[in-house]
């Protein structure tokens, strides 16, 4: 059976790609760095629009509440600009949310890695304690 392609996840993904682009060409404020836009949600009614992002390189947080305020003033600003690249009777409007699954991984992948290091150095303490 095919899988359904409802009209909220193409929008979805028309304005992932569009506001990838928007935001590197037309947002032009000094305090917002590199932008990854990780995911954009489109609620069923077509009248908002969740944009999940992380910026690239940034771990201060101070830095990146400065850039989610940034976004979100310029929301109004990108959904103008989406209007007239997406042919919609009415663009969603936007909020911006700063997605932390891929901190939260980093961080846990080296919590993995610590424990397989911890695990390799006991074993290997106790083969040298066996012979």
């Amino acid at each position: 059976m095919a899988r359904e392609f409802h009209r909220a996840d193409r929008v979805a993904d028309a304005m992932r790609r569009e506001l990838a682009q928007l935001i590197q060409q037309e947002v032009r404020d000094p305090r917002l760095g590199m932008v990854n836009i990780n995911d954009v949600e489109v609620s069923r009614d077509l009248a908002m629009a969740k944009v999940f992002v992380t910026f690239v390189g940034e771990d201060d947080r101070a830095k990146i509440n400065t850039s989610m305020e940034v976004l979100n003033k310029a929301a109004g600003f990108l959904r103008s600009q989406l209007a007239r690249s997406i042919q919609m009777r009415s663009v969603p409007r936007l909020h911006f949310r700063y997605d932390e699954t891929s901190v939260r991984g980093q961080e846990l992948s080296a919590l993995i890695d610590k424990a397989v290091k911890s695990d390799r150095s006991h074993h290997s303490d106790d083969e040298e304690g066996e012979k």
